[in-house]
């Protein structure tokens, strides 16, 4: 049962994200693609994995144990942090510290969290503002 609750919760969110996807007014200078895609995209996928777990539901689901709970609502914080600092210290400093935290969360070591961060970091800022010249939050340093 709490898996149909899930996929439902999860069907119910995909249908609000292309909802709030499609009130994006696009500027008569865009490019081709839009800034649409992305977000429909998302919500597709989102839909069709909530649909699958509607569908087919675990016959006995194992919920984590409370430590597990408090992992989970750790890691939501972080994300919401994430979201909220990103446009006051930037995108490579936000990305780096939130990719730190969840991937030393996930069971890496404290150093090689640190240095997974800084590297998803600037990959991702390389592909997103070098190669596709998309415009990323910049923070006090300039990116």
């Amino acid at each position: 049962m709490s898996d149909r609750i899930f996929g439902t919760v999860g069907l119910v969110l995909a249908l609000f994200y292309a909802w709030a996807t499609l009130q994006i007014q696009e500027s008569f200078l865009s490019d081709a693609v839009g800034p649409k895609i992305f977000p429909l995209s998302v919500a597709v996928i989102l839909g069709l994995a909530s649909i699958a777990i509607i569908l087919r539901p675990d016959s006995e689901p194992e919920w984590p144990h409370l430590s597990r709970l408090v992992e989970i609502g750790a890691a939501i914080v972080v994300m919401i942090l994430y979201a909220e600092f990103l446009d006051v210290v930037g995108f490579g400093i936000a990305t780096a510290l939130a990719t730190t935290y969840l991937t030393w969360r996930l069971g890496t070591g404290p150093l090689q969290s640190v240095l997974v961060g800084l590297a998803t970091s600037a990959g991702i800022y390389i592909i997103f503002r070098l190669v596709l010249g998309l415009s990323l939050a910049r923070g006090p340093l300039g990116f």
